[in-house]
């Protein structure tokens, strides 16, 4: 399989149909250094951010329903939440379309542009279809940024970190779930601030830290690989140049031999047909992989994680400004799967330890979700339970992304990210937070337990898909490395 082409139509005006090149092999020989720690750090703070996003959104969820103003009920909360998800799959699509034409570091401008603009507009939200709206536009940034972020990671690591550092950067989501939650305590606090402003705040520390993030992304170049594959070979040597020089200045010593080096046929961009024709027909089996392991995470996070503030109020009587105090070991377990088991993704390999996490993620809810029906769970259990399943689910969500990234060639990497996670997260994510809503508003303990039965069979489905089709993801993996022209 490839995506180079020789018609004229597709190449590059005034550069060479083909370069020959060693710019992936040079990265890919790099020792872990500064720079990698550096795109580690500014990469995934905007998973933070989005932890923030998706925690703020189920810690104020009591709060809005006793907003003086707002008034929310259990399926206006859950209703919003949809409208996120919305955003961020549409987002994901369009940006990730522009992320493989324009280039990976101008869309992270863009796209937390878009992001800053409209949670601060969220805070001055004045009834249900404003919220949702705010909401909506709040997720098409945080969905572009998945897929040029997702995209970097896998062009600018070196293969044999690739694994811990997608999974610890994507985990990194947690810490944003324990600032949000913190937050909370304090912001939501009726004798701290009035009930109808606490709430709005809240929505502003995602605005201040994403200002943060646009100063830090300030020194992050360019993807050489992006520049490579679109006939600016110069500029991407002359990137590479600079971090190998940075990395010789640190006392690093990179190999005296010549790198290997490709012959690729550069082009402006891919026309989506072919992109269709990759996904749909070419690579069908890796599709159909891809898909059931992001649909299947998709619901078991967003279905659960968006209400679990509504849980913890309507069936164990928490108060609303009490919730965050049992998100921060919910968000410890979150962080620490990915952070602990990262390594055995790049050692132990990918087919094991995805087969792993989703089979410990499906049944360990479903043992978690009787034992709720049962009502023999305490509040203080029932956080502990889903601190233990989350430890492998986190860790399980973050392979998924690794798997479609890893899967397509950089020609298309960036759209099939937005594909996969658009498609996955609409499959599996949309509908979850509204679905689970309706079954808390039943006040049946069997009810709920029910949706996370679904989530369970949803996890062990994934993975029967992953084991059954024709086309394992280790072979999916290795496969698209010795393809040169179209991985890079």
């Amino acid at each position: 399989m490839t995506l180079a082409v020789s018609s004229a139509r597709n190449e590059v005006v005034a550069a060479p149909a083909v370069i020959e090149t060693d710019i992936p092999a040079r990265l890919d020989r790099l020792p872990w250094g500064r720079f990698h720690t550096l795109v580690v750090v500014a990469l995934g703070i905007t998973w933070i951010l989005d932890g923030l996003e998706v925690t703020l959104a189920g810690a104020v969820a009591g709060a809005l329903k006793e907003s003086p103003r707002l008034h929310f009920s259990n399926a206006d909360v859950g209703l919003a939440s949809s409208a996120y998800l919305v955003g961020a799959v549409m987002g994901a699509l369009f940006f990730g379309w522009l992320t493989d034409r324009l280039g990976r570091k101008r869309l992270f401008f863009i796209t937390l542009a878009v992001y800053l603009v409209a949670t601060a507009a969220t805070a001055a939200s004045w009834d249900v279809a404003s919220f949702a709206l705010f909401r909506f536009l709040t997720g098409a940034g945080i969905g572009g940024e998945y897929t040029a972020i997702n995209s970097t990671i896998q062009e600018l690591i070196p293969a044999r970190y690739r694994g811990w550092t997608d999974l610890v950067i994507n985990g990194s989501f947690w810490i944003g779930a324990a600032t949000g939650a913190a937050g909370s305590i304090v912001l939501l606090d009726p004798q701290v601030l009035p009930p109808d402003l606490g709430w709005r705040l809240a929505f502003f520390i995602g605005a201040a830290l994403g200002v943060v993030i646009f100063i830090m992304r300030l020194w992050i170049p360019e993807s050489p690989r992006w520049l490579m594959t679109h006939g600016r070979a110069h500029e991407a040597d002359a990137i590479l140049a600079a971090i190998e020089a940075d990395f010789a200045r640190a006392g690093h010593r990179l190999p005296s031999e010549p790198p290997p080096r490709m012959r690729l046929r550069a082009r402006r961009f891919t026309p989506l047909r072919e992109v269709a024709s990759v996904l749909f027909d070419a690579q069908r089996q890796r599709t159909v992989v891809g898909l059931s392991l992001m649909a299947a995470q998709a619901f078991f996070y967003n279905a659960i994680f968006f209400t679990y503030a509504l849980v913890l109020t309507d069936f164990y009587g928490i108060r609303a400004d009490h919730v965050g105090w049992y998100l921060l070991p919910f968000a410890a377990g979150n962080f620490l799967g990915p952070l602990l088991l990262g390594r055995l993704f790049d050692t132990v390999g990918r087919r094991p330890m995805i087969a792993t996490t989703y089979a410990l993620s499906g049944v360990l809810l479903a043992g978690a979700g009787y034992l709720f029906a049962l009502g023999v769970l305490s509040a203080a259990g029932q956080t502990a339970a889903w601190m233990v399943i989350f430890f492998f689910a986190s860790a399980a969500a973050s392979s998924a992304y690794l798997t479609v990234s890893e899967t397509f060639p950089l020609e298309i990497r960036a759209l099939a990210i937005a594909f996969f996670y658009a498609v996955g997260t609409g499959i599996g994510g949309v509908a979850g937070p509204f679905l689970f809503g309706l079954l808390i508003d039943t006040g049946s303990r069997w009810s709920l337990f029910g949706g996370y039965l679904l989530g369970a069979v949803l996890m062990l489905i994934g993975l029967w898909v992953m084991i059954t089709k024709r086309v394992s993801v280790a072979r999916v993996i290795s496969s698209s490395r010795s393809q040169k022209r179209s991985t890079l």
